[in-house]
């Protein structure tokens, strides 16, 4: 079997690469997934506005929210489209900018030691099942490539930055992609 990943790019990721990310700091190695959801305009899907915004490209006219993001720098890891699409915006040994203020476990700046995956997604729908499918074949392969990071190390962005952050939110279905992953 080949490997997914051709050094740090995941082979069937469409990349977009986003200026948005760093080294990771020295000695540090990944050890937490963060899942996130997002969607741009705010609960509109499909418009591919994510990968731009992700890549520093969005352009801040086309709608009225955009405005607020102006002086956002993000990125993330991936991003998963509703229909299972994969994105790869950063080399997975680099630091995503995607986590913010964070802490797990007692440790600060999570983007310094996790990969970061954004699913489209909004807090008032569910998610679709080609996004679950997705997570379920990507989870695996970032096992395979950080092969000592914790099966169980898989946590939501609300859960790293409480009271500030609220997703993948109430509707993301954890029950089924742990079912999925076992």
């Amino acid at each position: 079997m080949s490997s997914p990943w051709h050094g740090p790019w995941l082979r069937r990721a469409r990349r977009a690469p986003s200026p948005f990310q760093d080294e990771r700091p020295a000695g540090v190695s990944v050890d937490l997934l963060v899942l996130h959801a997002i969607s741009l305009p705010p609960g509109a899907f499909g418009s591919g506005e994510v990968p731009r915004f992700f890549q520093g490209k969005l352009d801040f006219s086309a709608h009225p929210y955009y405005e607020q993001l102006r002086e956002l720098r993000v990125s993330a890891h991936f991003f998963l489209e509703r229909d299972g699409q994969i994105w790869q915006h950063v080399p997975v040994d680099r630091r995503a900018w995607h986590a913010g203020v964070s802490a797990w476990q007692g440790r600060e700046r999570c983007n310094d030691f996790s990969v970061g995956i954004e699913i489209e997604g909004s807090e008032t729908q569910p998610f679709a099942d080609a996004q679950y499918l997705a997570l379920q074949a990507l989870i695996p392969d970032l096992w395979r490539y950080f092969p000592r990071l914790d099966r169980r190390a898989i946590t939501g962005h609300a859960d790293i930055a409480p009271g500030r952050k609220w997703d993948p939110g109430p509707h993301f279905d954890w029950p089924r992609l742990w079912q999925g992953l076992s």
